[in-house]
């Protein structure tokens, strides 16, 4: 086959793929992870679910694609806020708010634990631990952080005490548990 045409045929399925998992995302936000069928979907998308099928082998397969796009926007962002002009300082804080924003989210119960089971998490999980890690190495190197903690035993700390932000009601909850998270990180005098 000329190269031209598979690549017509690779950007065709690329497009295909998208296009369901911009309906699952559109689904979960209407009714939630439990919610979402293999019909809705390929009604939604506008394909037979026979092709549906081609693509994702059940439902659970479907929502899985999904939660990776999701979990690799979140990381794309995070990454690009922490590569942001200013100080150390400055990004790490932008970072965390940025962070705790996501961890604020619903993710919907029981379904949503398993997905967060995946590899795809854990790799997003050791990435972002990189990402603090190298911020918080940078400002303790500037004065501005506690130096007298390893980086990754402060990474660790800032990614477990932000997880309290997805049981905050309110952006200004979010913001003071980010201040006394930050807080924390503070040179001891």
């Amino acid at each position: 086959m000329p190269k031209l045409w598979n690549e017509t045929i690779d950007a065709h399925r690329a497009a295909v793929r998208e296009a369901i998992l911009d309906t699952t995302a559109k689904l979960v936000a209407q009714g939630g992870l439990r919610s979402v069928t293999m019909s809705q979907i390929a009604e939604q998308t506008g394909i037979g679910r026979a092709t549906l099928y081609k693509y994702f082998s059940d439902v659970e397969a479907v929502l899985l694609a999904w939660h990776e796009r999701q979990v690799t926007a979140h990381l794309q962002q995070l990454a690009g806020i922490g590569d942001q002009s200013g100080t150390a300082v400055e990004r790490l804080q932008a970072v965390l708010e940025a962070y705790a924003g996501i961890a604020r989210q619903p993710h919907g119960g029981e379904l949503a634990a398993l997905l967060h089971q995946g590899e795809h998490v854990s790799h997003a999980e050791r990435h972002l631990h990189g990402m603090l890690q190298h911020l918080l190495a940078q400002a303790a190197e500037a004065g501005d952080l506690r130096s007298d903690v390893p980086p990754a035993e402060l990474a660790q700390y800032c990614l477990h005490a932000l997880t309290a932000a997805a049981a905050l009601t309110s952006q200004t909850a979010v913001t003071r548990l980010v201040t006394v998270t930050l807080d924390g990180l503070r040179p001891v005098p």
